[in-house]
């Protein structure tokens, strides 16, 4: 059973992973070896441990530790300090309700390289600038039930890992790999998307335009690997991204309906497109 600690002083330092670092904090962008990331609810963080992460630390609420923690207690190093209080005083420390009354903090992981990445994939989603957490874990979640191999996410996407998304996702940002594609917001798309080139992949724009083929287009279902390249919010992919891209496709809607949000719009694309055979 891992250490469990009562906690007496809100202010104690062990406890700002939790409750006062930010998001860009957490993330350590200067020092990523340094990096940490909050997963939430039992099921979040046992797809964590499922992927071999080992838990810093973890919070929870004092009736959890013999309850729906038991499992995920009895698969942490028994060192692994465990943070615990009633759920009121564990509200005024983070400032909102657990999920299901349970926090760990864990190291974030090392990212492959895109090379390594996406060495026997066949299908890759691209996340081009999505700054909504929500959108993004929403994206894994679909991505891993519906047979897309790697998520790569250019550098002005929202993280992966923030706690918004880890959990939106349902822990699916641990069983689909992914990496980022480029250093710096530079490196997309012309550089990005010469390296899918150089690795085989048709580059596909989600987006509406005259040339703009449908999903279902027998040419595109049929290519051996395919990256389908999904923009953000609002103004959907670059122009740039579209002009560089080998296909431009769009999803036929009825009732004047232009387009879908990008999660679900990813949910139907990952589903017609996926790899056969």
């Amino acid at each position: 059973m891992p250490h469990i600690i009562e906690i007496n002083d809100l202010s104690d330092p062990a406890l700002d992973v939790f409750a006062r670092l930010t998001q860009a904090q957490l993330r350590s962008r200067l020092e990523p070896e340094k990096g940490v990331f909050i997963a939430e609810s039992p099921k979040v963080i046992a797809r964590a441990l499922d992927a071999g992460l080992l838990p810093l630390s973890l919070l929870m609420e004092r009736r959890k530790i013999e309850g729906p923690a038991q499992e995920i207690l009895a698969r942490c190093p028994a060192d692994t300090p465990v943070y615990t209080a009633d759920r009121d005083i564990l509200t005024a420390l983070t400032g909102y309700q657990l999920t299901r009354g349970i926090l760990a903090a864990f190291h974030r992981p090392a990212l492959p390289g895109v090379e390594v990445l996406c060495r026997d994939a066949r299908r890759v989603a691209v996340l081009e600038n999505i700054v909504d957490s929500t959108n993004i874990g929403a994206i894994f979640r679909s991505a891993a039930a519906l047979h897309i191999d790697a998520v790569l996410v250019t550098p002005s996407c929202c993280d992966p890992l923030c706690r918004r998304a880890v959990r939106v996702s349902m822990g699916t940002v641990f069983q689909v790999p992914w990496t980022q594609i480029g250093a710096e917001p530079a490196d997309w798309p012309i550089a990005g998307l010469t390296q899918l080139k150089a690795l085989g992949f048709k580059t596909a724009a989600l987006a509406l335009t005259d040339r703009s083929v449908s999903i279902d287009d027998p040419a595109l279902m049929a290519e051996p690997r395919l990256a389908l390249v999904l923009g953000t919010e609002g103004d959907g992919l670059t122009a740039d991204t579209i002009a560089h891209c080998d296909y431009t496709a769009r999803i036929p809607m009825s009732h004047g309906v232009d387009s879908l949000n990008v999660a679900a719009a990813s949910a139907v694309a990952f589903w017609q497109l996926r790899a056969r055979g």
